[in-house]
């Protein structure tokens, strides 16, 4: 963290110093007093299960530094009263990203924001000192956290950026304030709360709320809700259609190795390797040479740093475990991610299609017809399908109505995972896929030991 006082905190959050020293230097923040230090600031939390409060004796005696919005008796060390603590890192990270500005991305979508992310950082990488958010921290808490950790080589920042519901990208947005933003797709996820595929629209325009007339927002220039987008800012879509001003073509789907395609750019062909598999990965690799070119990157090393990225671990990765293959895709779910992870599994050839899916949450109204919908998919790709969870069963009833003979449906996560040996056999191709609520690590594990 770069220089930041306790008295930039009191002025970013209007708090009030209830002990302590304003001209104390912070070394950096954090939500979890197991990581608290000397000299690091501690926000603390309620949940549902926990307080964070209680643990403000505890940091002061390490030396760190704590906000509070409850009253606390007097204790040693620096303590800070505010409002609300959420809010109160919000305002923090929002003050400090303004007193240290980079150049910034924002990625936000329906589905595919961290592999996007990934890709993008991996082309920008090639240029610039990078701070990029980390797994998914993408909510109110972990992306400001993420900015707060900015050093002062860092002269770019990549920042993902999720949503649940109306107001929450315009909250994220306005402490980032990026100078570019990718939306890569508009899906069923939070259909829930946001009501129909126009509303998940407007609630991800959010994260242009703050642009100026020479901010810049990629688009996925094939996506139907997308494709017409406008705005008093410069819009660049990519995707295969001639409406694109980064199109690829001919892509050759090579499985679970990835894909290759042809790049069209200024008139011009270029051969691109994306060794991520899905095709749906195209378009992140797309997404991610246009913004690289963009912000100066050359054609050249934009088409290597795709190629060679390191996607964040449960993001639709292939491991070969003794004679079988795992594909792992369980940190989100959605109807699209679904299909996009089941074409994979289909693309593989000479073993037994093994696909174990789980809930899509946050569905509403949409989750039988939509799960029903995903049995069709499965009927297509897969020899054998297993299900977990109340909303899946659908799934495995949608596919059973197509004639699918090797279907098996469990009510939760935890029955599935005790008994999933008894239907994977060594050399299968098998499928994981859940929503992150699933926790369907439990059933990954079980299948590693076979």
């Amino acid at each position: 963290m770069q220089k930041f006082l306790v008295s930039d905190i009191l002025e970013a959050t209007s708090g009030k110093l209830i002990s302590g020293d304003e001209k104390e230097v912070i070394k950096g923040v954090v939500s979890d007093s197991r990581k608290a230090d000397d000299g690091v600031l501690f926000v603390p939390f309620k949940g549902e299960r926990s307080n964070g409060h209680d643990y403000i004796g505890d940091v002061l005696k390490k030396g760190a530094i704590s906000l509070t919005e409850e009253e606390t008796p007097k204790m040693d060390g620096t303590v800070i009263s505010v409002e609300n603590t959420l809010f109160a890192l919000g305002d923090i990270a929002k003050a400090y990203m303004k007193k240290y500005k980079v150049p910034t991305v924002g990625v936000t979508g329906s589905v595919g924001k961290t592999s996007t992310k990934d890709m993008i950082s991996g082309v920008l990488a090639k240029k610039y000192n990078l701070l990029k958010s980390t797994g998914n921290h993408n909510n109110e808490i972990g992306m400001p956290l993420t900015i707060l950790g900015m050093q002062e080589e860092n002269d770019m920042a990549v920042l993902e950026m999720g949503m649940s519901a109306f107001g929450e990208l315009d909250y994220l947005a306005n402490i980032a304030k990026p100078d570019v933003a990718v939306i890569t797709n508009i899906g069923m996820s939070h259909i829930e709360n946001l009501g129909s595929q126009e509303g998940i629209l407007k609630a991800k325009l959010e994260i242009t709320n703050y642009f100026s007339k020479d901010s810049v927002l990629f688009v996925n220039g094939d996506d139907k809700f997308l494709k017409t987008v406008e705005g008093d800012f410069k819009v660049i879509r990519y995707g295969l259609g001639e409406n694109c001003e980064i199109r690829g073509k001919d892509i050759l789907n090579k499985g679970i190795l990835g894909s290759e395609f042809t790049l069209l750019y200024e008139g011009k062909s270029y051969p691109v390797t994306v060794k991520a598999p899905g095709e749906h990965n195209v378009y992140n690799a797309l997404a991610a040479i246009g913004i690289g070119l963009h912000f100066g990157v050359s054609l050249e090393d934009a088409i290597d740093g795709v190629k060679n990225v390191e996607l964040t671990d449960m993001r639709l990765t292939v491991e070969e475990v003794g004679e079988n293959i795992i594909i792992k895709d369980f940190y989100n779910a959605a109807p699209d991610s679904i299909r996009a992870s089941l074409s994979v599994l289909k693309s593989v050839d000479g073993k037994r299609r093994v696909a174990i899916l789980g809930d899509v949450l946050e569905m509403g109204e949409f989750a039988e017809p939509e799960h029903r919908k995903l049995g069709k998919s499965a009927y297509e790709c897969a020899d054998v399908l297993i299900t977990a969870g109340e909303n899946a069963r659908f799934i495995a009833e949608g596919a059973k109505d197509l004639g699918m003979a090797e279907v098996v449906s469990f009510p939760d996560t935890d029955s599935c995972a005790g008994e999933i040996k008894k239907y994977i056999k060594s050399g299968d191709c098998i499928l994981i896929k859940a929503s992150r609520g699933m926790k369907f690590e439990k059933i990954y594990d079980k299948v590693k030991e076979i």
